[in-house]
């Protein structure tokens, strides 16, 4: 494997392990706020980008290079309300395409074609995360300071990743 390519893909599995143990600590923070519906989003969300990172470590190890098990710095546990936790999930989701949209260019400039072709699923599910966390946010700036409103956006998150769990287990339609 590439060095260059392998050092890139390596800064992106820490960047895909701190954004799990974002996660984690953002659904402790609504957990322990009476938000479970956002806890449960968020501990998928968690779960996700620690399935993000294992595709990494396994493709890194696959392709001969050595994949790095990161230390990443604490995540952390306090905020402010929902809404400055989720800007804060799409700022992070920004800089994670940004980093996405990096090792791209370096596939390319490196000719490693087999690789720019992995991430190129990569690039398919930073727009999801971007869309996802815009259009939560933008709800969440609708509702302002109306609590029944912010209950129903909480009970739609709890929902939303009951009926995604159900569906990803085939059981559901």
């Amino acid at each position: 494997m590439n060095a260059r390519v392998e050092k890139a893909l390596n800064d992106q599995v820490q960047k895909e392990c701190a954004s799990s143990q974002l996660y984690l600590a953002m659904a402790s923070w609504a957990e322990t706020n009476g938000l479970n519906g956002s806890a449960i989003f968020f501990y998928s969300q968690s779960d996700e980008e620690r399935v993000h990172m294992l595709k990494l470590i396994h493709f890194i190890n696959e392709r001969g290079g050595k994949a790095m098990i990161p230390s990443i710095d604490k995540p952390a546990s306090e905020h402010e309300s929902l809404e400055n936790v989720f800007e804060t999930l799409l700022e992070h989701e920004i800089g994670v395409t940004e980093s996405i949209n990096n090792l791209v260019d370096i596939c390319l400039e490196e000719k490693d074609y087999t690789t720019h072709n992995f991430i190129q699923w990569y690039v398919s599910e930073q727009l999801e995360e971007e869309a996802q966390a815009r259009t939560i946010l933008d709800k969440i700036k609708l509702i302002g300071k109306d609590k029944g409103g912010m209950y129903l956006l909480d009970r739609d998150l709890e929902n939303s990743q009951i009926k995604t769990r159900y569906n990803s287990t085939g059981s559901g339609k």
